[in-house]
This record gives structure tokens, C-alpha cells and sequence, in this order.
């Protein structure tokens, strides 16, 4: 680590600041990314524009940071601009006008430009003349959440690198790297709890991280915390759902979800939560040797739970299935899209309930 990089650690209390990636070695989960940049260092060949689209936290920017310190570009020669507060002509006029000054102590002059596609069609224009017969000595890096809203004038001229979101196995490894590193013990499934909340971005995973951490009494985080602090629902809420669908008990299945709704929980991550629960009876069911790696993902009571809910036979049941899972897979797909947010989960413990 550099002495720089030791500074801003030791003087950052936020978490995603604090441990954003430095250097190559720091990123995960982008490999595809970091390789073709690295080796088009190895061979000096520099594009002028690049492309970064990705979902939220995907590590965009910390890319673009990186690229420009790989290329030994010093902090007075990047340009970082936000687009949703500077996307005007004048602003993106200002630029084309600075980017033909030579660069004050390096050889390049980086422009980082995020949410670009923020930007007015006019200011496009405007930047699309800066793209074509840019000076030899600029870099554009453009970061955007919707490439889709970016002309294809644009886009036509610059390396475009799609960003992957992270994996749950990925920020789960993570939260549990930072915890440990801040001097935190988690409780076996809490990982997982945060990165399922998390949504696919490290930037919001590690402010859940942060907002548990600064919130809590002692140095061992529970799950009963997490799902305290973050609103999430709680694990026993998720149990009663998941053993009443299995059980075949309409009444008292939609009346879980009624008592989510007046607990304020998102339905969609009380969908997401019951999803995983039912996986893992299905592969407890059909693939017992995966038994130790899957008790590793939750709690120990939710460990009980599921076992039972795993080998009971229940006399005309169908318990938890394969077409069970697919139902709530539906209603979790539809869950963003319903005019009433829980109708979808309820309709899907109809039709499990209803069917012989």
C-alpha cells in the first residue's frame, strides 16, 4: 500500500472510501476488465475515449482511478466531472477548451466523466467534436448506469467495457474480509444477510456494513442486528412463510405477508429472502453432501428449520418442491412491476395452496 493510499485509510471512517480497490490486486469480480486494461499498458496502447456501463458500484470509478495511476498520470492532470450536476454545453464547452493545455506534470491528461448519460443533447454534440480529433495527450473514461441513453455517435468512438455485478459469493467474501479488517466477528449467515441486501453493489453492501457497524454495542455482529438496523425481515418472519406454504396453509402464509406489510418490509427483499431459503431445502434435498457448505449460509436456528423442512413427508403435501420455487421465482420477477407490491407473492401462495 502507498503512503497516499495509507493516508486516506487511516483517515476515512466510511467504510466503501476506506477500502475502495488502489491498485489492480484490490479489484474483484471485474478480471475481465482488469486483464485487457493491464495488457493494453504492457503494450502501450492507449485508446483516447473508453466506455465503462455498469450497474450501480460496480467499481467504475475506482477503474478509471486506477487506469490513470497506472499511466503514472498525477492527481492536477484527472479531471473528475459529475454529469448529473455539470451536463450542460458550457460545462462540456469548458472541457474542450482545457483539454488542448498540455498536461501540468505528466504525460496524459485524464478526463473522468460519471453518469454521462446525464448529460443534454447539446453537450453531447459538444463532446462528440472533443472525441473525434481529441490532442494526443487526452484520455476520456465516460461511466455511466445506462448506455442505452448515450448516442451512438459516442459510444462508435470510444473501448466500451461492460462492468459485471458483483456475485453474492463475492460480497459476501467481502463484507467478511472489511469486517474482520475493522475488527468485527460476524455471526454465521450475517455475510450473506448484508451481500443479499447489498443488490449486486459493493458500494452499497459496505454501507450497509458501515451503517451495522457504527450502530452496534459490541465487536460481534448478529443477524438479529442486521435485520434490526437494515429493516430487513426478520429470519423467524421468513421461517413461518417458507414451513406454511410447505405445510399447505393458505391462510396463515398470506397472513405472514400481511404482517410483513405493516412491518414495512420491501417485498421484494422478503421475495428474495424466501427464494434462498428454498433453495437450500432443494439442494438439501436433492444433494445432502452439500449439507456442511450450506449450514455455513445461515443461522443456526434457520439451520433447523430448513433441515426438517428438507426430509419431512407431509401426507398429501407436496412440502417444498421444484414447482414451488418456480411460483415464488415468478412472483419475484413480477414483485417490481405490481401495481400492489405484495400481490404477486400472495397470488403465488394461492396457487401453491390451491393445487392438489
Amino acid at each position: 500500500m502507498s503512503k497516499k493510499q495509507s493516508e486516506i485509510t487511516s483517515n476515512s471512517s466510511v467504510l466503501y472510501r476506506k477500502h475502495r480497490p488502489y491498485d489492480w490486486s484490490d479489484v474483484i469480480g471485474q478480471d475481465h476488465i482488469v486483464s485487457v486494461l493491464e495488457n493494453s499498458l504492457k503494450l502501450k496502447r492507449i485508446a483516447h475515449a473508453y466506455l465503462f456501463s455498469g450497474s450501480r458500484g460496480t467499481g467504475k470509478t475506482s477503474i478509471a482511478r486506477i487506469f490513470a495511476r497506472a499511466l503514472e498520470v498525477s492527481d492536477n492532470d484527472v479531471y473528475e466531472i459529475d454529469a448529473a450536476s455539470n451536463r450542460g454545453i458550457d460545462d462540456i464547452r469548458e472541457i474542450r477548451d482545457g483539454v488542448n493545455v498540455l498536461p501540468f506534470e505528466s504525460a496524459y491528461k485524464v478526463y473522468i466523466i460519471d453518469e454521462v448519460h446525464m448529460l443534454t443533447k447539446e453537450a453531447f454534440n459538444a463532446l462528440l467534436k472533443t472525441l473525434e480529433e481529441p490532442p494526443a495527450h487526452a484520455i476520456f473514461i465516460l461511466a455511466t448506469t445506462e448506455t442505452d441513453k448515450i448516442p451512438e455517435t459516442v459510444v462508435s468512438r470510444c473501448q466500451v467495457f461492460a462492468f459485471k455485478k458483483p456475485t453474492r459469493d463475492i460480497l459476501k467474501t467481502l463484507v467478511v474480509k472489511v469486517a474482520k479488517k475493522e475488527g468485527y466477528a460476524l455471526e454465521t449467515g450475517t455475510a450473506d444477510l448484508i451481500a443479499l441486501l447489498g443488490d449486486g453493489s459493493f458500494r452499497d453492501t459496505l454501507g450497509i456494513l458501515q451503517k451495522v457497524i457504527s450502530t452496534t454495542e459490541d465487536k460481534k455482529i448478529s443477524i438479529k442486528e442486521v435485520e434490526l438496523i437494515t429493516g430487513a425481515p426478520k429470519g423467524s418472519l421468513v421461517n413461518d412463510f417458507i414451513i406454511s406454504l410447505a405445510h399447505s396453509e393458505k391462510e396463515k402464509a398470506l397472513s405472514v405477508i400481511s404482517q410483513a406489510r405493516e412491518d414495512n418490509i420491501t417485498m421484494k427483499t422478503f421475495a428474495s429472502l424466501i427464494l434462498e431459503k428454498v433453495r437450500l431445502i432443494l439442494l438439501l434435498k436433492n444433494a445432502p453432501a452439500l449439507a456442511k457448505t450450506l449450514q455455513e449460509q445461515v443461522s443456526e436456528d434457520d439451520w433447523k428449520v430448513l433441515e426438517v423442512l428438507a426430509i419431512e413427508k407431509i401426507e398429501g403435501k407436496a412440502g417444498i418442491n421444484s414447482a414451488v420455487l418456480l411460483e415464488l421465482l415468478k412472483a419475484y420477477d413480477a414483485t417490481g412491476r405490481a401495481y400492489i407490491e405484495s400481490l404477486p407473492l400472495e397470488m403465488a401462495v394461492i396457487d401453491v395452496t390451491s393445487k392438489p
